[in-house]
């Protein structure tokens, strides 16, 4: 038991040194995600916030990966760093390519993070509804229909696909980032949990929402 209670005492330094690392790089992935969502499209200054923002993404789930399996936090965050992860990951690589050609890296991604939602559902019980039972559903429901979607999506005719990768970027990249903001705020605020947490990714779907609707307006006005 003494054994068991230096270990952790001897963990604790290096644990506190991946909060911190994690709440940096979440903090700044907030002020890039403003960045990008305030520039101008397209833009040299929005792409470059765009690509920052992925970078320090990735650090954000590293450190939330170590959190889960490393110091046994609570497994429901591994839900919400796979979300932002796989929304980051996909909105960049829809960028990227502009089709809905099916990649194998793509599906490989997509079925790994099917296959961590499943095991999470599974789990439940036994890992107790620490956070608020909206939040849970709505993550877990939000992240099953994308990863649904873009493996359906490679049915879709090409012609008929267009250009809806536009909206899918608009989509994933503004909801990676209304994932952390959501996550951010219910930490910081957990006396009005689940406001606190659900309001961000409402923001989020609106502002997503918004934008999308500008690009395809613009693009009617231009014949495109």
């Amino acid at each position: 038991m003494l054994t068991k209670h230096l270990n952790s005492f001897s963990m604790t330094p290096i644990h506190l040194t991946n909060i911190i690392v994690h709440v940096t790089a979440g903090s700044i992935g907030l002020l890039l995600g403003i960045i990008a969502l305030l520039t101008k499209k397209g833009g040299e200054k929005h792409k470059k916030a765009g690509r920052l923002f992925l970078m320090v993404l990735c650090v954000v789930v590293l450190t939330g990966l170590i959190g889960v399996f490393v110091f046994k936090r609570n497994t429901f965050l591994l839900v919400i760093t796979m979300l932002s992860a796989y929304l980051g990951f996909s909105g960049f690589r829809v960028i990227r390519w502009k089709s809905n050609q099916p990649r194998v890296l793509d599906i490989v991604i997509a079925l790994v993070t099917l296959v961590t939602v499943i095991y999470f559902i599974y789990y439940m019980k036994s890992i107790g509804m620490i956070w608020s039972p909206v939040i849970i559903y709505s993550t877990v429901g939000y992240l099953s229909f994308i990863i649904a979607y873009d493996l359906i999506r490679y049915f879709i005719p090409r012609k008929s696909y267009k250009n809806l990768w536009l909206y899918e970027h608009i989509l994933k990249m503004v909801s990676a980032f209304s994932g952390i903001l959501s996550a951010f705020a219910g930490t910081v605020f957990p006396q009005y949990q689940p406001y606190s947490q659900f309001l961000p990714s409402t923001l989020g779907t609106c502002i997503a929402i918004g934008f999308m609707i500008y690009c395809y307006r613009t693009g009617k006005l231009h014949g495109k």
